[in-house]
């Protein structure tokens, strides 16, 4: 396995992973810089979101690239106040116009919204069957919500991005997307940096020779998770993706899931208010 390699998606499409979270990264510039840092060392995938508002600096660093449009995994989400049938087939519109591209990789509902994504559903599997997004998702569907929701899919979703790291493993989650052949994706799989002071980590990276953030990369593949972590930082786009020369023991990947707090760093899915 290396930088490039790619699990296989429920409708056969490949996608990386592992991949570059643009999250808070700035528009123009900095996240311009980041991206063409990370396509220029082996990351073929980027995460972006129109909430996140730099889709146009997203679009331009590809466009400024040498690597091809087709060897890039690109993925948007469409904001809660866009959900709804319509309103979604006009924000991803806008969103293929900021990113200078004619079709999605893969395009996600960035939070459940009960009926609402029910509707937005209905677009996105339209704008699938037309061949403008490769693969459709979601993001943040817990058990749940998933069990409410798969019943009106006539697509199966192919990822849901949901908050996971060591302190958030959610194994019921996990299980429950295996079993429907939907793939986990891991946001926050370093908890904002949090990892580096978790003791457990930091011995298990003096016995590897690696970072805890490394071994929380490398921890999220061996479970089967897709993982792409946000960076601005040169130094750390390049280290994040060097977790390709070592394995960690099944005794290991066992102390990091013991980790779990069932904690997140970020709203709970039940409790959004935006």
């Amino acid at each position: 396995m290396n930088i490039v390699s790619k699990t296989t998606l429920n409708n056969g499409l490949e996608m990386p992973w592992f991949g570059l979270g643009v999250f808070q990264s700035e528009d123009g510039e900095q996240v311009i810089n980041a991206i063409k840092v990370a396509l220029d060392n082996g990351y073929r995938s980027i995460d972006t979101a129109a909430i996140y508002q730099n889709e146009r600096g997203v679009g331009a660093a590809m466009q400024e690239s040498s690597v091809p449009r087709s060897e890039i995994f690109l993925t948007s989400k469409v904001w809660n106040n866009d959900q709804g049938y319509a309103t979604t087939i006009s924000a991803f519109d806008k969103s293929l116009e900021k990113l200078q591209t004619d079709y999605l990789d893969l395009y996600l509902i960035h939070w459940p919204k009960g009926e609402k994504s029910v509707d937005t559903w209905k677009a996105l599997e339209e704008l699938y069957a037309k061949g403008k997004i490769k693969a459709i998702g979601i993001s943040n569907f817990l058990v749940h919500h998933l069990e409410d929701f798969l019943p009106h899919c006539k697509v199966i979703p192919a990822v849901n991005q949901v908050e996971f790291h060591p302190e958030l493993v959610q194994p019921e989650l996990l299980d429950y997307c295996k079993n429907k052949g939907i793939q986990l994706e891991a946001w926050s799989p370093i908890m904002k940096g949090k990892v580096n002071s978790i003791p457990l980590l930091q011995e298990l990276a003096l016995k590897y020779g690696k970072t805890p953030v490394q071994i929380v990369l490398r921890w999220d593949i061996q479970k089967g998770v897709v993982t792409i972590p946000k960076s601005a930082t040169k130094d750390r786009i390049i280290s994040n993706a060097d977790i390709f020369d070592f394995e960690l023991s099944q005794e290991d990947l066992k102390k990091i899931d013991l980790l779990d707090k069932n904690k997140r760093t970020g709203p709970h899915p039940d409790n959004i208010s935006f």
